[in-house]
Order: C-alpha cells, then sequence, then structure tokens
C-alpha cells in the first residue's frame, strides 16, 4: 500500500510519528511537506495529497495540522475524498469499516504519539465492510454532485 502523508507546521512533529508507525505496517510513504515547523499554510500541503490521490497516485493520504479541522475542511470539500478525523482507535476502525475513509486526519496539538501510531495500525489493517455501507456512500457521492452541479 502507498500512503501520502501531509501536514502543515502544526502538524509536523507528530507527523514523524505518523511515518515511523506506516514504516512498522510495511507501508510506501509519500512525504509531501511540509519539511519544518515553520508556519505554512495548510491548504497547500491538503491540495498535494488530495491530487496524489485522486490521481491514483498513492492508496490513501494521511493529513496532520494543529487540531485536524482545518485538513478536514479541506479533504471533505473534494467529491470522492472521504476524510476521517479520529482522535481514537474506534473512530479509526468505524471510519474505514463503514465509510470506507480514504484519508485519515490527526491534530498534532490534541494527539499523543503513542495514540497517534495506534489509530494508523488501527486504520491501514481495518478492512471496508461494504453491503449495506456501499449504498450509503453511493448516497453521499449522488448528494455531492447534485450540491456541486453535476
Amino acid at each position: 500500500m502507498r500512503v501520502a502523508v501531509a501536514c502543515d507546521h502544526g502538524g509536523y512533529a507528530l507527523k514523524q510519528t505518523v511515518k515511523g508507525a506506516l514504516a512498522e505496517s510495511d507501508t510506501e510513504v509519500i512525504d509531501l511537506g511540509t519539511d519544518s515547523a515553520d508556519s505554512v499554510d495548510y491548504p497547500d500541503f491538503a491540495k498535494r495529497a488530495i491530487d496524489l490521490l485522486l490521481t491514483n497516485g498513492c492508496d490513501r493520504i494521511m493529513l496532520l495540522c494543529g487540531t485536524g479541522i482545518g485538513m478536514s475542511i479541506c479533504a471533505n470539500r473534494i467529491p470522492g475524498v472521504r476524510g476521517a478525523l479520529c482522535h481514537d482507535t474506534y473512530t479509526a476502525r468505524m471510519s474505514r469499516l463503514h465509510n470506507d475513509a480514504n484519508c485519515l486526519i490527526l491534530g498534532g496539538r490534541v494527539i499523543g504519539p503513542g495514540l497517534a501510531g495506534e489509530i494508523v495500525k488501527v486504520w491501514l489493517k481495518t478492512p471496508f465492510e461494504g453491503g449495506r455501507h456501499t449504498d450509503r456512500l453511493a448516497k453521499i457521492e449522488e448528494m455531492t454532485g447534485k450540491i456541486r452541479g453535476r
């Protein structure tokens, strides 16, 4: 599996933990920055990962910022991206099992490194359950298309 990771300055420190958890899971990591704790604009880094996901350059993406809220807003405005802001292993598991989340979002200022590593591992190994959830995701995509005038 190929996973792209992007963050702003608020998620930079936690990104190192996330990359370590990905490496332990034998996952190919594509690091899209930022590369320091210097202030940057999170939408610029969210766009890098989202573009890669939507062009099949990776299988899933992970976005990190201070709280995760800014990255969530960016990700979930784009049709085809199913971003899940997770604060524990239960929400990580359910985001994959029921929502087929292809984007994990974490807040670098609200989650510690140990918990973040566990969230990443659970999110990676949990499959999509399918079934009734597939129909629900189709309804979301249909609704999104109507809202955007497609």
